[in-house]
């Protein structure tokens, strides 16, 4: 039985992308700047808001201070709207309850900025105790560098062989690639299974049922 489980947020624990994609839509037109679907949303996120913002402008007007000008009218229209739409995906509620009821210790790593993380966390999980929940903080390097990983393996005081790393994205498989933890890539999320693959994924799965079997048994031989 694995000891330790840490989820990426978005994409993974929760559907965010119609608030990201609302906000950022927001800051663009603040800033007279095209917006784009919902829909294309997902191939724009996965690397932090401030790389989100680089992805949505257009090409020559990508410089420091305008992404840094709509980025601040972004997290402003975010901060007040992050929770409208924003949800878990269906049995995740069930497979935290379950893991937590079993022993194993939860955590959360996002790429999203440290103040969001809590506060959505706190909306859509008041119930579940994380051991850790760590957001994109200044001065630390994002996602796929694995430094907010090995936070939450000294905060939550549990070797790289007892955990177990799930997220939807070729981001969040580099991830635990480079910090040497076993990882789960999630076919409901943002990136198509595809993604998935081309970043070795340890194995892939199709409900949230299927980590729990897991966390319990270990990866599955292949």
């Amino acid at each position: 039985m694995k000891k330790l489980v840490i989820f990426d947020l978005d994409g993974t624990l929760l559907n965010t992308i119609d608030d990201l994609g609302q906000a950022a839509n927001h800051a663009l037109q603040q800033n007279e700047y095209p917006t784009h679907s919902i829909a294309s949303y997902p191939f724009f996120v996965g690397n932090g808001v401030r790389n989100l913002m680089k992805r949505v402008l257009p090409e020559s007007q990508r410089d420091d201070a305008t992404i840094e000008r709509v980025l601040k009218d972004f997290k402003a229209y975010y901060d007040e709207h992050l929770t409208d739409y924003t949800k878990p995906y269906p049995g995740i509620i069930e497979l935290l309850e379950d893991l937590r009821d079993r022993g194993v210790k939860l955590a959360v790593a996002s790429n999203k900025y440290h103040a969001a993380v809590q506060r959505l966390i706190e909306h859509a999980f008041p119930t579940i105790d994380f051991v850790a929940v760590e957001g994109q903080k200044e001065g630390i390097k994002v996602k796929p560098d694995p430094s907010i990983v090995f936070s939450v393996l000294a905060q939550a005081h549990v070797e790289k062989a007892d955990t177990l790393y799930v997220g939807d994205s070729g981001v969040d498989m580099e991830t635990a690639r480079r910090a040497c933890i076993d990882s789960v890539g999630v076919s409901w999320g943002f990136r198509p299974i595809k993604e998935l693959n081309e970043y070795h994924a340890d194995v892939i799965v199709n409900s949230p049922h299927e980590i729990l079997e897991i966390a319990e048994n270990g990866i599955p031989l292949k």
